[in-house]
C-alpha cells in the first residue's frame, strides 16, 4: 500500500491506525515511514528530484521484499512525482495507491515543525507544495480527504477498499470506526 500526499496531509497518522487495525485483524504489517526511512535507508540523500526518486524506489523494493513474503507493506511517503510511483506500480503486484488528500491551507496549519513557514519565507528550497512540485495521482485506488474526514473515517474508507478488492477480511467490529479522534 502506497499512501502519498502532502507533507502534513495525515499519511502517517492514517499508516499508523491502518497498521494496528491490520495487526488486530491477525495480518503481519510493517509500515514504513517517510520521515524514518529518510534517517535509515536513505540517509544521505538529499531533496533533488533525483535524490526523491531514488527513495521512492528504495522504499518499493523493501515493500516488494516485504509482500513476498506475506507482509502487508504500507509506505508513507509524500512521494511527490507521478512518474516514478506509476514506475513502482508497473513493478510491484497488487500495488493500493491511496491519496491522501488535504489542501494545502489545512497542511499549513497542521505543520508542528514549522516546515511550510520557513517554505512560504523562502527559507527551506525544494519543498513539496512550495516550491517543488506534488503532482496528484491520476489512478490511485483510493482517495481520502483528511480535511473532509476524521482519522477513524479515512481508515475506514481504505479498508473498505482493501476488503473490496479481497486484500483483507472484515473481522466483525473494526477497531478503527468507533474513534472519534480528528
Amino acid at each position: 500500500m502506497w499512501m502519498t500526499g502532502l507533507p502534513s496531509g495525515g499519511k502517517s497518522t492514517l499508516a499508523e491506525m491502518l497498521e494496528a487495525e491490520l495487526i488486530a485483524r491477525g495480518r503481519r504489517v510493517e509500515r514504513l515511514d517517510g520521515d524514518e526511512v529518510r534517517m535509515h535507508l536513505s540517509k544521505g540523500l538529499g531533496f533533488s528530484r533525483d535524490d526523491r526518486d531514488e527513495n521512492v524506489r528504495r522504499v518499493g523494493w523493501v515493500a516488494r521484499v516485504l509482500a513476498r513474503h506475506g507482509v502487508i507493506a504500507i509506505a508513507a511517503l509524500i512521494s511527490p512525482y507521478r512518474s516514478t510511483r506509476d514506475e513502482l506500480r508497473s513493478r510491484t503486484r497488487d500495488f493500493v495507491e491511496v491519496w491522501v488528500k488535504a489542501s494545502l491551507d489545512e497542511c499549513v496549519r497542521r505543520d508542528v515543525k514549522g516546515l511550510y513557514k520557513k517554505a512560504l519565507a523562502g527559507d527551506l528550497p525544494h519543498f513539496t507544495g512550495v516550491s517543488d512540485p506534488y503532482e496528484p495521482p491520476l489512478q490511485a485506488e483510493v482517495v481520502v480527504e483528511t480535511d473532509r474526514q476524521t482519522p477513524a473515517q479515512s481508515v475506514a474508507t481504505i479498508l473498505a477498499v482493501l476488503e473490496a478488492r479481497g486484500y483483507v477480511s472484515d473481522a466483525g467490529i473494526s477497531h478503527v470506526k468507533g474513534r472519534s479522534d480528528g
